[in-house]
């Protein structure tokens, strides 16, 4: 677990990482309820897509000063989370004749995706030495949209490389950085 000191406050970035995903884990459990799995159809594409109009709104919004609908931000980010988190278990079960997952299905397979998105931010974490905290938000917001494009274009080449990872490594920094600006969003509203 690593800690920074900042203006005499202690972060503990497990804890508020885990704060946060708990707070998707949340949403995701409750129209998981609502509305089965119904995401199941939406091919990877079509999810990529989603998570690209939630940052394309919260840059628009950074740009113009101006939130037209009213809805609030921070949900959005958790929106892109859970999205994410959607992708990977598609990437992981497949698309095709996708079958709807029972409740306990969805929520395991959930759990192990988010789980495995933290293990990964503690690791890069700790080889950064907490850098995301110094960062403004609309940095990382910038960055998730590259992301995307980068995603998209993976997906453009029916998921050939030369050199890149592949979609997963980066559907996991989306997650990331998604969690990095609620935890960076929560700071500047105290």
């Amino acid at each position: 677990m690593s800690c920074i000191i900042q203006r005499d406050n202690i972060h503990d970035t497990e804890q508020e990482f885990e704060a946060e995903m708990s707070r998707c884990r949340e949403l995701y459990e409750k129209k998981t309820r609502d509305y089965g799995t119904s995401w199941r159809v939406l091919r990877l594409p079509s999810l990529t897509d989603q998570i690209f109009i939630k940052a394309s709104r919260i840059r628009s919004i950074e740009d113009s000063g101006v939130n037209r609908v009213g809805e609030d931000v921070e949900q959005e980010f958790v929106a892109m989370v859970n999205y994410a988190v959607m992708a990977l278990i598609q990437q992981e079960l497949g698309t095709d004749n996708a079958q709807d997952l029972t409740y306990d299905e969805a929520m395991e397979l959930y759990d192990k995706h988010l789980k495995r998105a933290a293990r990964l931010m503690l690791d890069k974490n700790h080889d950064y030495g907490e850098a995301w905290r110094l960062m403004r938000v609309e940095s990382m917001v910038d960055l998730i949209l590259m992301k995307l494009r980068r995603i998209k274009q993976i997906e453009d080449n029916q998921g050939k490389t030369l050199v890149s990872e592949g979609v997963e490594g980066s559907y996991m920094d989306i997650i990331n950085y998604a969690i990095f600006c609620l935890i960076r969003l929560d700071e500047n509203e105290v």
